[in-house]
């Protein structure tokens, strides 16, 4: 029997297809959200969120699933941007750093942001996927 959503709205931040397509397919079997956005690199989504401050923040996600290492705007460069919007966001918004970094400087960086919940390994599993929503609950 498959969850009701746990959240309206996901974004996942990652320029890895199959991880991405991977993370989409046990989302949308598991019912974990009703709907949800990719975006290839952080300049994508950043200009996304500022739009939606723009014409609507229903659009905003309730949860962010953000990589390090992308081409274009790198997921450090996207915090840097989001924290300086994220005043302007109304909405609560669980962002998770998930990478496959196990640097100890990466992980602590990440986990020092105030804006990030926690910093998550790949790869993203069923199990990790439910617990992280039931946090952001």
């Amino acid at each position: 029997m498959q969850a009701n959503p746990t959240r309206q709205l996901a974004c996942i931040i990652d320029d890895d297809l199959i991880y991405t397509n991977l993370i989409k397919k046990i989302i949308e079997k598991n019912n974990l959200c009703n709907e949800f956005l990719i975006f290839n690199n952080g300049k994508q989504s950043i200009d996304y969120l500022e739009s939606s401050l723009v014409n609507s923040e229903e659009h905003i996600p309730e949860i962010i699933f953000l990589d390090l290492n992308m081409p274009i705007m790198d997921g450090w460069e996207f915090l840097e941007r989001f924290n300086k919007i994220k005043s302007k966001i109304k909405k609560k918004i669980c962002l998770y750093v998930v990478s496959s970094s196990i640097n100890p400087v990466d992980i602590k960086r990440a986990k020092s942001s105030p804006t990030v919940q926690d910093y998550i390994s790949k790869p993203l599993n069923l199990n990790k996927l439910e617990n992280i929503l039931k946090k952001c609950g």
